[in-house]
């Protein structure tokens, strides 16, 4: 029989299909494990639980009468806690934001809802969403789900832990510069960040409006498809026949494979390996450009993030954590003039990788750097927590500044992700090759 706590969001939805599964039992089953875990406090910031009762009542009824919406119908699905949620409190990790209670649904949430999604809750995230690590001492921070006395990544950590421990079937995250596939790695997940003005945006509390995306975390690729259509309200990707036989692959060797932990490299070789073995054609990859376009990332994230964020962190600076504080006045005193002329030149290089990068179906390199560190050494040393989170999410930001759709698949290491680069827009192929090589690369 199914445990439902550890199936895909697509096998549950099958079995909904099939009239194995009623969806109402579905939302108790995982409300009542929200219930019993004494990690949900850590997980979740709200559980909707009337909503989530009514939305699968609504399922059941259309289950009943052969007219489901999708595959995903019926499922429930966690938010983080930037998605606008109407009459639920929607705070970002920040006590700027509290008792900030929206009046409508984010744009993607509604377009979920009206796809038969079941909204289980909000998470937890970093503090306005502006650290990879996911340590939040305002708010709460979840563990990873490997190691209990380290932070889950950020910022989508509420996010990815919902999955890890069994409290969702698949969450519903923002990255823009690793929040989605960061927290995803190192929980062993799957995930999708998509191209920035893909999937809206409106109604979810911004950090970086130029780079902000929305993405799935889940269980597996074809999950995160079918999620991906379900936000959009379109058609998921076809995944029917995905084979890695003759995929031509380039192994990114600029910044992205220096200095890597043992177990990330472990992990990214042996999968590299597995994929090798499976008859994809790989060749290493230089891209010099790469190494100016990472220079710009103080200019171009910090100072957008100031600037949206100004009012409201200098009017009650004291209710942030400090590193979070120094972080956004880092973009205090960025130039008009150099914001302009680093965006000029970014957009030159995003077309010089897309030439460099032509005669590739896909980029591969680790997901992060480093594994989880340990929550309270972040806490008690600030040059560290400072150290390691520009390390985390120095490989995931090459996709944020490049443009590009970016997914991450677990390796048979824990918490060492694979990450492959795709181009803009282009996520349908990217999925495609993701589910080709996520058992491969797992193995």
């Amino acid at each position: 029989m199914m445990d439902w706590l550890k199936a895909t969001a697509s096998d549950l939805g099958r079995g909904i299909g099939a009239g194995e599964i009623n969806p109402v039992e579905l939302t108790e089953a995982y409300l009542e494990a929200i219930a019993a875990s004494e990690l949900s406090p850590r997980i979740y910031t709200q559980v909707t639980a009337k909503r989530a009762r009514s939305e699968a009542e609504a399922a059941r009824k259309r289950a009943q009468n052969e007219a489901r919406l999708g595959l995903l119908d019926g499922v429930p699905v966690s938010w983080k806690d930037l998605f606008d949620s109407a009459g639920i409190a929607t705070e970002a990790g920040s006590d700027l934001l509290s008792g900030r209670v929206p009046s409508e649904d984010a744009e993607v949430l509604r377009t979920a809802t009206l796809s038969g999604s079941v909204c289980l809750g909000k998470t937890h995230l970093s503090e306005l969403a502006f650290s990879g690590l996911g340590l939040n001492p305002v708010k709460e921070t979840p563990p990873c789900v490997n190691d209990m006395e380290a932070v889950a990544g950020g910022s989508s950590s509420g996010a990815a832990t919902s999955v890890a421990f069994g409290l969702a079937p698949i969450s519903i995250g923002s990255d823009t510069g690793g929040s989605v596939r960061i927290p995803a790695a190192w929980n062993d997940l799957v995930g999708l960040k998509t191209t920035a003005g893909r999937v809206s945006c409106r109604g979810a509390v911004p950090l970086c409006e130029r780079f902000d995306t929305v993405g799935p975390l889940a269980r597996s690729v074809e999950d995160a498809a079918q999620m991906l259509a379900m936000l959009e309200g379109g058609k998921p990707a076809d995944l029917e026949g995905a084979t890695v036989k003759g995929l031509r692959v380039c192994v990114l060797k600029t910044i992205a494979q220096d200095d890597l932990d043992a177990s990330a490299s472990k992990g990214f070789e042996q999968a590299l390996s597995q994929l090798n073995s499976a008859g994809i054609v790989a060749a290493d990859f230089e891209f010099s450009a790469l190494n100016e376009a990472m220079d710009f990332s103080p200019v171009l994230f910090s100072a957008e993030a100031y600037g949206i964020w100004k009012s409201e962190i200098e009017a009650a600076p004291e209710k942030m954590f400090p590193p979070i504080l120094e972080r956004f006045r880092s973009g205090k005193d960025v130039l008009a003039a150099d914001y302009v002329a680093a965006w000029r030149r970014l957009e030159v290089i995003r077309h010089e990788w897309a030439a460099a990068s032509s005669s590739f179906d896909v980029v591969v390199l680790p997901t992060a750097p480093i594994m989880p560190p340990k929550h309270q050494r972040l806490l008690d040393d600030k040059d560290y927590y400072v150290e390691q989170n520009l390390m985390t999410l120095r490989n995931t930001r090459i996709g944020n500044l490049l443009g590009l759709s970016a997914l991450t698949l677990p390796t048979s290491v824990p918490s060492a992700g694979f990450m492959m680069l795709g181009g803009p827009m282009q996520e349908e192929a990217l999925l495609r090759y993701g589910c080709a090589a996520e058992d491969i690369v797992k193995s």
